[in-house]
């Protein structure tokens, strides 16, 4: 309640947040983005990004491309700003928007804050809770992209198992590239693995202001945005560079359940087919009909793209998906992404060779009991991390069960698998955005023993 009560005194303190402007110029180093938001003459934010020089990079594109595609990114990057505050309007000072693109930015920005709302127990609404006037600058138009070549692949890399089964199953037909947002140790890691060292893989180096975590540390709200979202524009940044038009995601079937059981609240909505589908509206009629941005693990389960990941083992032993130790490159096995992760490996590979992974059995720690009730579905809530559905950790308990011969963890000690949850090792979802040789290549590696 204290927060809903902020909530409506900031927003009579900041009634508007202003996306005043973006730079952007060439250096020897590569090409460098500034932003600047901002709430009041004492409060503007100036939030940076910076793509080092590569020799396969083309810095040299067309004006209207750059201004388009950072113009975009702009959009998605105020809202980490915007949620301080949440001021009742958002103006945009440097392009006009039409009335279908502001209802796309409403929509993404509501679904995309779903967490951020619920975790603060802020009430409002998608009517109400901003009003984005877009009607000062120049208007901006569909760019013709002809540089960009379909049949060339980006795939952005997270250091997890999901972008090692694109990488792997992909570059096995198709010239891939992958991309990287602000390289840690498991993504650099799992490109060389991939055969890419650092001089041979792109770089997004993106920074946060300063004055933001300032504001933070002072009250400000703070909660989830739609990072997914935010990387969706950057990748056609990269794409228009890089000449390279198709954009691999590595987001799974089931990003699409909700975190809230009876809710549309979603930690992984920008992971979700809905948005997928409308990015691509949103793409093809205001920036370029060239782009192919689809996730290609789309018709898979976390259950199938662990079964697949379980036979790299090369990356076995430097993946991270652990948010909490991302910054040490450790899986800090205290968290709900750590427990999931090791759930949805147990039936592929053996107790002794998880442990050689994590360094623990993470299901002997009944510190995580809450977690796992959570990821198990008898709590209402799943944990707000990028984890699977509760039918697939059934699945895999169910699996893993007859590879503990002498001691059952201590988590699985009074669970009982529900029958009633049985999700297909073999069987693909039909809600994709892939091509017929796309889905073949994926029905082929499940099929096989890669």
């Amino acid at each position: 309640m204290n927060n809903q009560r902020n909530f409506n005194t900031f927003r009579m303190m900041f009634p508007e947040l202003v996306y005043q402007s973006y730079h952007y110029n060439v250096q020897p180093d590569g090409l460098h983005i500034a932003f600047q938001f901002q709430l009041n003459q004492q409060l503007r934010f100036e939030p940076t990004a910076f793509i080092p020089n590569r020799s396969f990079l083309n810095f040299n594109i067309p004006t209207q491309q750059l201004d388009l595609l950072v113009f975009n990114i702009g959009m998605i990057e105020l809202i980490s700003y915007w949620k301080a505050y949440c001021p009742p309007i958002i103006r945009i000072v440097p392009h006009t928007l039409t009335d279908q693109q502001i209802s796309f930015w409403k929509k993404l920005y509501w679904n995309g804050l779903g967490e951020f709302f619920y975790v603060n127990q802020i009430t409002t609404s998608i009517n109400d809770f901003v009003t984005i006037v877009a009607n000062e600058g120049t208007p901006l138009t569909v760019a013709d992209f002809d540089q960009i070549d379909s049949r060339q692949y980006l795939v952005p890399v997270g250091g997890g198992k999901d972008s090692v089964v694109t990488l792997e199953l992909l570059r096995s037909q198709h010239p891939i590239m992958p991309v990287v947002m602000n390289p840690r140790g498991a993504t650099i890691e799992c490109c060389k693995v991939a055969g890419f060292d650092r001089n041979h893989f792109i770089e997004i180096q993106r920074t946060i202001h300063p004055l933001l975590l300032e504001l933070n540390a002072k009250g400000a709200l703070n909660g989830h945005t739609p990072f997914s979202a935010m990387l969706a524009f950057y990748t056609l940044l990269i794409a228009a560079l890089s000449g390279k038009g198709s954009i691999a995601l590595s987001n799974e079937n089931s990003a699409n359940e909700s975190t809230i059981v009876g809710s549309t609240v979603n930690h992984q909505y920008s992971k979700s087919i809905e948005f997928e589908n409308d990015f691509r509206t949103y793409v093809r009629n205001y920036i370029g009909t060239q782009f192919n941005y689809f996730s290609f693990l789309r018709p898979l389960s976390e259950l199938q793209i662990a079964k697949l990941f379980s036979q790299y083992p090369a990356y076995h032993q430097v993946f991270k998906s652990c948010n909490v130790g991302s910054k040490q490159d450790i899986w800090c096995c205290a968290c709900p992404k750590c427990l999931f992760a090791f759930i949805i490996l147990s039936p592929f590979l053996p107790p002794d060779k998880l442990k050689s992974i994590f360094g623990e059995n993470i299901l002997d720690d009944t510190n995580l009991t809450l977690a796992f009730r959570q990821l198990i579905g008898v709590e209402p809530t799943k944990p707000f991390e990028c984890v699977g559905t509760v039918a697939e950790v059934h699945t895999a308990l169910r699996l893993a069960l007859g590879k503990y011969k002498e001691h059952l963890p201590l988590l699985l000690q009074d669970f009982e698998p529900d029958s009633h949850y049985d999700v297909p090792l073999n069987s693909v979802s039909d809600s994709h955005n892939l091509s017929l040789q796309e889905i073949m290549l994926i029905r082929k590696a499940l099929d096989s023993d890669i």
